[in-house]
């Protein structure tokens, strides 16, 4: 699971932040940088081809390791495609190679979830999860602070290239995983048959609880702030004149401890406080780190500053997963879970792969300051709808909606 994870983390930065920096060392306009907001939408959308991994069956391996070994050596020769891109003559070529790898990227996470809820033991499935998220966020350094680092010596292209060769350890693992076993359910006959149990149930069940528009609400609005300030915090980071080793440094193995100590911190909290107390500790956290950036915008020449904001975001962003995916595994029914949780999934980063995508035009406009400031206050309609959760729901109805029990009321 280590190296699932591993092969999973590898190819996130690869079309999100390491592309916008190698943008924005290329000198690419601030509203194309913010475009590669939205070439990650295969990551939102992935419920939609996600049935094609259940009903076809390759010709080898079986379905599960057939599909990912697949899927993994796809993944490895977009990466490397996009390794001979040039950002500067051909941008539509590179934000298209970028859209490719984050399609064959959120494809392998689909396979890989599938692999690991049919492989392992309903007690070990914590375990499991635990494993492949150590082994993504070692990778997301990797690909992240590492390919930043090296493309110094070796300029991008033999950098964001050494990731596709490392992109190969995801079909060794997937070989020396062992094929599920498990009994197929017979599926009704018909196309209307089947849409009505995968689809229309799970929807109509979850959009028939009182207290449904605000929570769909919230799970769109947590992370608006976030995800409209992510596309720019590299040509922010290149306009304050750090350069790229001083990034790298930023986002390197402190950012890789506080981000692990944050999930950790985050089971705890959720544990020993709910998942109420601990979202809202952690959307005060969000719009603290948010309102760190024009703080770094005072003192552009001080690296200790943008290491300490960085392992900020870092712990914040991971504090937040834990109670965030503890918030909306609480939303779904025990009948639909997997179909449930894959939509609000998708949900939950629209604002990232949308909205976001105009965030370099906005940046332009107004200028860095002004625009930071902006997504700290983008971030308060969540915190107002949670408060709103949290205060408003009787006891029966909150356990479902916002995942407290009755005695945290």
């Amino acid at each position: 699971m280590a190296m699932l994870g591993f092969a999973s983390g590898l190819p996130w930065a690869l079309s999100g932040p390491t592309l916008r920096m190698w943008m924005a060392s290329e000198h690419v306009g601030l509203g194309l940088i913010g475009l590669t907001a939205n070439i990650s939408l295969a990551y939102l959308l992935k419920f939609v081809w996600a049935p094609v991994f259940d009903e076809a069956r390759p010709f080898f391996l079986g379905r599960r390791r057939g599909w990912l070994i697949t899927v993994q050596i796809a993944l490895a020769g977009a990466i490397g495609a996009l390794s001979l891109s040039d950002p500067v003559a051909h941008i539509g070529l590179t934000l298209g190679l970028g859209a490719l790898v984050a399609f064959c990227s959120a494809s392998q996470d689909i396979i890989i979830d599938a692999w690991r809820i049919e492989s392992f033991a309903p007690n070990l499935q914590g375990a499991a999860l635990a494993a492949e998220v150590w082994g993504w966020r070692v990778a997301f350094l990797v690909s992240n602070a590492g390919v930043i680092a090296l493309s110094v010596q070796t300029g991008w292209h033999v950098a964001v290239g050494l990731m596709a060769v490392l992109a190969l350890l995801g079909p060794v693992a997937a070989l020396l995983a062992a094929e599920p076993e498990v009994a197929r359910e017979i599926v009704p006959a018909g196309l209307a048959a089947r849409f009505a149990v995968a689809v229309k149930e799970p929807l109509t069940e979850f959009l028939s609880r009182r207290g449904a528009a605000v929570a769909l609400g919230f799970i769109l609005l947590f992370r608006l702030g976030g995800a409209l300030g992510a596309p720019m915090l590299a040509p922010f980071y290149t306009w304050l004149g750090y350069n790229r080793a001083a990034i790298a440094v930023a986002n390197g193995p402190v950012s890789l401890v506080c981000g692990l100590a944050g999930t950790a911190l985050g089971a705890v909290l959720v544990a020993r406080a709910g998942v109420g107390r601990a979202l809202l500790l952690t959307a005060l956290l969000q719009l603290g780190a948010l309102c760190m950036y024009p703080v770094l915008g005072l003192f552009p020449h001080a690296p200790h500053i943008l290491v300490g904001i960085s392992a900020l975001e870092a712990f914040t962003d991971a504090f937040s997963d834990t109670a965030f995916l503890s918030y909306m595994s609480g939303l779904c029914h025990p009948e639909h879970t997997a179909t449930q949780y894959a939509l609000l999934s998708s949900l939950a980063p629209l604002a990232l792969h949308t909205v976001a995508g105009a965030s370099g035009f906005l940046a332009a406009r107004i200028g860095f300051l002004p625009f930071f400031i902006a997504c700290a206050a983008a971030a308060l309609p969540g915190m107002l709808l949670l408060l709103l959760i949290l205060r408003f729901y009787p006891p029966a109805e909150r356990r479902r909606l916002a995942g407290v029990s009755a005695e945290a009321g």
